[in-house]
This record gives structure tokens, sequence and C-alpha cells, in this order.
């Protein structure tokens, strides 16, 4: 990856579920043509187990991750910030490419209501990835 090659940095708040997944279809989908971050405001001690079942049917392996907390230098290195109902705990930058996504929280829901949630990730992901690395 050279210096010109873009940063997404997702967020929710326990780094558990949406970003994990979001962070996956990232690296999967951009490969090295972006770098990817996840983090969240008040992180799980662990991921979520039906968000790493939902992942490996598609063929992404997250059960490696760990949730970490929001550093504000991920943010500042970030071209792109994703949030995911982290609301306020989120820094602000100028100059720098704020969306927040509405995606229903997966934590405690059966694999049958995460794939929905999983699949609108992975369609996001592929649009803003079509936008920031062609």
């Amino acid at each position: 990856m050279s210096d010109e090659t873009p940063s997404i940095l997702f967020v929710c708040v326990h780094n558990a579920g949406r970003s994990q997944m979001a962070a996956g279809f990232a690296a999967a989908l951009g490969g090295d043509r972006v770098r990817v971050l996840s983090a969240g405001s008040e992180p799980a001690e662990s991921i979520n187990p039906v968000a790493v079942e939902a992942m490996r049917e598609v063929g992404i392996d997250i059960a490696g991750t760990r949730p970490r907390v929001l550093d504000v230098d991920d943010v500042r290195a970030s071209d792109a910030v994703i949030t995911m109902g982290c609301g306020d705990a989120c820094p602000v930058f100028p100059g720098k490419r704020y969306e927040d996504w509405e995606l229903t929280d997966p934590a405690g829901l059966p694999i049958e209501r995460v794939r929905p949630i999983r699949d609108e990730i992975r369609d996001r992901v592929a649009r803003l990835l079509a936008e920031l690395a062609p």
C-alpha cells in the first residue's frame, strides 16, 4: 500500500458485530486498494459469534479479530469514517468523509436475522469501495 491508499474506519458501539463485518468485507473486497480499521466507543470483551458465523458463510473469517477502543488517531488517519450507532462518541475532524449507516445491531439475534444485516453491510461496503478505491 502507498500513502495514496485510502483508509476507512468502521465504528460501532461494541466493535463486535457490524463494524467487524464491515471491516471484513472491506478487507476482502478492497484488498490492497484500501486500508481498513475498526473500533468501538465501548468495546465488548469479544466478537459476536453469530457475526463470525454469518461471515464464515460467505467465505470471510473474522474469528481472529478482537474488539478495540476507538482512538482519535484512527479517526485522524482515516479518509472515511463510517459510524454505526455510536452517535456523538466519534470525534469529528474537518476534511474527513463521515457516513452514519443505520443498521440493526446483531447482538443477541439468531443467524436468520443477522444474514440480512450482513448482506446490507456487504452492499454498502461495495458501494463505498467503488467510490474510494475504484
